[in-house]
């Protein structure tokens, strides 16, 4: 092997051992970040207070996260991305198991459930109180969409295979919207089930945050039973039929 060839491993080896390094440092990062979110909550957070727990000088940690905002961002977009690739597992073995639209609804508003209850301050993180002087980027868009285009996905394989319930039309004063929300989100379905659409995520994280929070202590027990008959009540509500097998 000539001294060029081996000098170019040489550097090749190198630079993947920092971009490992690099990785394990900012994951340890992230783990103490997210441990003060359960402690103190995402207002807290402080790129100060994770350097001294992890003990690095502040400036060593500006290099992988230049500031407190940063450092949310990346929190977040990994908390959508945990719930998302969760309720997209859930979807798939549901699909797996020739399961129709309503039960494939009902998997991914259960994994949705399951995953906030194993992450509960992840889960306030992204849909509890907004962190004060933080403004989401862009970025935070499409790991943010996951969970909604997989219900957005189930509603329109029903449409076209014309097993989605007809609905009735949106009223007058609202029918602006809706057709505003469907070019947006799914032109290729009715505006009024795109409205509905939109109000049952919003009703099945709605759901989600009552249980989570204690909004549903000593007014719902079984919680799991109530939860999947209210998002089985949702699938309805969007024109989600079981078929029949």
């Amino acid at each position: 092997m000539s001294s060029s060839s081996s000098g170019s491993s040489g550097s090749r080896i190198a630079q993947g051992a920092r971009a490992r390094a690099r990785m394990e440092v900012t994951a340890a990062i992230k783990d103490e970040a997210r441990r003060q979110l359960a402690a103190e909550g995402a207002a807290k957070l402080s790129l100060r207070a994770v350097a001294r727990e992890l003990g690095m000088v502040s400036s060593a940690l500006y290099r992988y996260f230049p500031s407190r905002d940063d450092l949310l961002t990346a929190l977040i977009i990994d908390a959508y991305d945990s719930v998302g690739e969760s309720a997209e597992a859930a979807h798939a073995e549901a699909v797996d198991a020739e399961a129709g639209p309503v039960r494939r609804w009902v998997a991914v508003a259960e994994a949705v459930r399951g995953w906030a209850l194993r992450h509960p301050h992840e889960y306030a993180l992204i849909y509890g109180s907004p962190v004060p002087g933080y403004v989401a980027p862009q970025t935070t868009v499409p790991p943010a969409s996951r969970v909604g285009l997989l219900l957005i996905g189930i509603v329109r394989e029903a449409h076209h295979g014309g097993g989605l319930a007809e609905l009735p039309p949106v009223p007058a004063e609202l029918a602006p919207e809706a057709e505003r929300m469907a070019a947006d989100l799914a032109p290729d379905l009715p505006p009024a089930a795109v409205a509905a659409l939109v109000a049952a995520w919003a009703q099945l994280f709605g759901l989600v945050g009552f249980e989570l929070f204690g909004q549903f202590h000593r007014v719902v027990e079984d919680r799991e039973r109530f939860f999947r008959h209210a998002v089985g009540r949702l699938a309805c509500g969007v024109g989600l039929v079981e078929a029949e097998r």
